[in-house]
This record gives structure tokens, sequence and C-alpha cells, in this order.
């Protein structure tokens, strides 16, 4: 993409005179976690003047658990969300094994939230590919909506869609033993775990563990296969240029529990490398925007136009220079041969390095659960009460931050929390744009086209619900309503 590409993609941010425009609204979205919308503004001609995608609800999780006594954060702010709690959970007992003062878990409890991290991802990437993706990308994107879905999956490919919900059950396992429940289990506490693993639970992942694989290498070559099978349009659809963020180990392989922060520029070069993750603050900020609850994070050094950043499958695959499992890691080299120099940038390039994580998990777990420390007691550290914990992880769609700070007595005064979908939430823009630009310009909007819009934005597998944040000032509308169904009387603040 050149520059005057970019150029044309931030022209649709904002359109001079919005009253004198067509409005075409894509809601609900589909096939995507929680609840958000696009608008397009267009001229007379059907050109758009203006693409955004907005987030329409509000959680306030950052407000209402303040207060809270900080034992309870783990268990309380997965009710973010039911696809990815165990995200959440996981981040937020990082954080608390700070706020404990536990630099370092004991071996055990640190594999044991390794294997349920292992299971989460595992199992949410199993269901956004075969279960929201996997439609578009079989049937096309021009397929009766009737038939584009995960039923139409079920009666054309039954294995492929078997073979989903396998892979997504297994993972649930794998969270129902390290977390006590499938979803909102309660494994993980400040300073370590609450259970080991019995030599029963172990076994019995054990016996499937190899299948599971296979499956994972299954899903690897269709995720490869559908995008050679056209590859000069998904190359190029919704196609964005920007830098990529994400945690890496010390020596630079894969790590999605824990490493330093690393940015790479698009032609690859190093932005900054192997940062502490509590030193987030001085790295990315968050810039408000009043038509979205959702905020739009930018790398400070580069300012807001040049600082957007990707987080997720595709930032980590590019980032990472090795990862320590021999089929995911020969996946990796032959995925990162797509780009001569510099990163992959293909937005639908998000479903094969999702399906190369998929594959890493699997072998993950196969390397842990042959671990004697799994059989451990030995499950939680002590240390001195700090006032302030900051607990970063690599959830399936990309770097999760959780920030707390308590007083003397153990209660919450401050948090924050930076979502992986919140990271993307510039790229996301950019990408419908691009979309806009390409695919919807001077056309007669139907079905089909606008669901172009969708696919982009499904590519990033975002969770809508976790992604919301307080602006301070919440628009709000409250209309009485009468019995006949007439409205009484309104008011409006915003």
């Amino acid at each position: 993409m050149n520059k005057s590409d970019d150029a044309d993609i931030k022209v649709l941010e904002t359109a001079d005179d919005p009253s004198r425009l067509k409005r075409t609204v894509i809601e609900p979205l589909t096939r995507v976690e929680g609840h958000g919308k696009v608008t397009l503004l267009l001229d007379d001609d059907n050109q758009v003047k203006q693409a955004r995608l907005h987030i329409v609800e509000f959680r306030g999780f950052e407000k209402f658990i303040q207060g809270r006594p900080y034992w309870e954060l783990p268990v309380l702010v997965q009710r973010l969300c039911g696809i990815c709690p165990v995200s959440h959970h996981l981040a937020a007992a990082k954080a608390t094994d700070q706020l404990v003062g536990v630099n370092q878990l004991t071996p055990p409890a640190e594999k044991i939230r390794r294997l349920m991290h292992l299971g989460q991802i595992l199992q949410s990437h199993a269901l956004h590919f075969f279960h929201l993706s996997s439609p578009d990308l079989l049937f096309g994107y021009d397929d009766e909506v009737m038939h584009r879905n995960i039923v139409g999956v079920l009666q054309e490919y039954p294995e492929i869609a078997k073979q989903g919900v396998m892979l997504r059950k297994f993972g649930q396992e794998v969270i129902r033993i390290t977390s006590g429940k499938r979803v909102h289990g309660t494994g993980a506490i400040p300073g370590g775990v609450n259970k080991s693993i019995t030599r029963d639970e172990r076994d019995y992942l054990q016996a499937d563990i190899q299948q599971i694989i296979e499956w994972s290498q299954g899903a690897l070559e269709l995720a490869k296969k559908l995008f050679y099978e056209d590859i000069e349009h998904n190359w190029q659809f919704a196609i964005i240029h920007t830098n990529m963020m994400g945690l890496c180990r010390d020596d630079g392989a894969l790590d999605l529990y824990h490493g330093g922060l690393r940015a790479r520029k698009p032609d690859g070069s190093i932005i900054f490398d192997n940062v502490d993750y509590r030193a987030y603050g001085g790295l990315i900020h968050e810039q408000v925007k009043p038509w979205s609850y959702m905020k739009f994070p930018f790398i400070i050094s580069m300012g807001q136009d040049e600082g957007t950043y990707r987080v997720g499958p595709l930032a980590r695959i590019n980032n990472c220079d090795f990862i320590d499992t021999p089929l995911a890691e020969a996946a990796r080299i032959e995925f990162r041969a797509l780009a001569d120099e510099g990163l992959v940038q293909s937005t639908l390039a998000y479903h094969w390095a999702r399906m190369i994580e998929t594959l890493y998990c699997a072998e993950g777990i196969q390397v842990l659960l042959n671990d004697p420390d799994l059989l451990s007691n030995d499950l939680l550290a002590k240390g001195d009460m700090q006032p302030e914990g900051i607990g970063v992880i690599e959830a399936p769609r990309g770097t999760l931050f959780h920030h707390y700070k308590i007083n003397e007595e153990g209660l919450v005064t401050r948090a924050n929390l930076i979502v992986s979908t919140t990271n993307n939430n510039r790229a996301m823009n950019q990408s419908i744009r691009r979309v806009a630009l390409d695919h919807l310009n001077g056309n007669e909007l139907t079905e089909p086209l606008l669901n172009h819009i969708e696919v982009a934005i499904r590519a990033y597998d975002p969770c809508l619900s976790c992604a919301t944040h307080a602006l301070g000032k919440m628009p709000l509308e409250v209309e009485l309503i009468k019995a006949d169904g007439t409205v009484a009387d309104r008011l409006f603040r915003n």
C-alpha cells in the first residue's frame, strides 16, 4: 500500500457535512462476540465518505470493581465475557500476584496456569474459525445468508464441523480440570492456584491429545488451503500496513502466558523490545472518540497517525523469532515466507496465523501433560502486600492488560483494562475503510457487499463485550412511554 492509499483510508474517518449524506447501518454485526454496528455515509453517487465501527454496549467494569477486595478480582472480572473469561481470570491473577508481593510462582502453579491458558486459546480459536468464520471462507461472501452459517457448514461439511466441536470440547475440558468449571472457574488465586491435577485427570486428557494435535494440523491445512485458493484476493482484501505488538519470551520465542513487550514496524524493524509490561503506560496511550465506547490506543513514540498497531495471532506469529514446538515452528516458517521483507500484513491471514497457534496450543498441552509438576501440591507462594499490580497476558484476540491499585485495606481504588479488541480498534476501523474504498464505492449496497465489511471485522475475532470503556460522560437517552405506546417525555444527555 502506498502513501496515497493511507491518505484515502484516513479521509473516510470523518465527513465534512454528514447531514447532506445518506446513512447506511450494518446492525447488528453478526458472528462476533458482543454488540456493535458499522455506519457508512454515502453521497448521491454512492461514493463512501465515512466508515466507522461503533461499539454500542457499555460495561463499566473498571468503575464498579472499585471498592471491592483485591482477592475477588480474578473471579469477578471474568464476568466481562463468556467466551474468553479465562484470559481475564489469568490477567487479573497475574496482577494480584504482584499485589500480594509474589513475583515468581511455584513451578507447579505456573504450569497449571499455563495449561489452563492453552486450553482457553485452543477452544476460543476453534470456536472462531469453525463456527464464526468458516461459513464465509467455505461458501464465499456472496452466498445466501440462510446458508452462510454454522448450520450450512454442518450440512455441507459435517466432518469439518465435527472437528471444530471436538477441538473446542477438549479445550473446555482442560479449563474444567484446571479451574473447576468450563466457564467462570476459580482455579487461579493471588500467589498461585487452588488445586493440583490428579493422575486420573491427567490420564483423561492424555488419552485424546494426539487426536487433538492431528485435528489441529488438519485445521491449519484447511486455513492455508482456503487462503491459497484465491491468494490474490485474500492477500489484498482489507489489507492495511500497521505496526504489530505482543509478548515474546526473553529469547524471542512465542509465549502466550508471559514475556516482554515487543513491537515492530511494517518493515520488520524493532520499535521496542523485551520491555517489562508493567511499563506499558510509557509505550501506548488510549485516545477517546465520542462515537464509540471503545478507546483507540496508539504507540506514543510514533504518534496517533503512525502509531496504529495490531495484536493477536497475526501480530504474534509475525513478531516472534521462533516457536518452541516443532510442528507449529515449521508452520510459522512457511507463513513468514509469504512476506519477502517485513511483516505479513494481510488481514485475512489472521485465520492462518490463528490455526498455527491452535497447533502450538495442542503441542504445548501435550508437553505439559507429561510434566510431573502438574501432580504436585506446591501451589501457593506468599510475599508482602504491594499497592499496585499489573498483569498482562496474550488472550486469544491479543495482548490483554489488567492494572489495579489498592489501599491499605486491600480495596481497589483504581482499575484500568486495555483488552485485546481495544488494541485492534484503530486497525479494524482502517480495514473496514479499505473494504469500503475497494468494494463499496459507487455500488448499490446489497447484503453480500455489506457482508464484505463484516468479513473484515471477523478476521480480527473481536470480542466487543470486553472492549467497552467508560468515557467519563456516557451518552444517555431516557424515554417515558405511556400505556398506549406514545412517548410522554424524553431526556437526553451527551
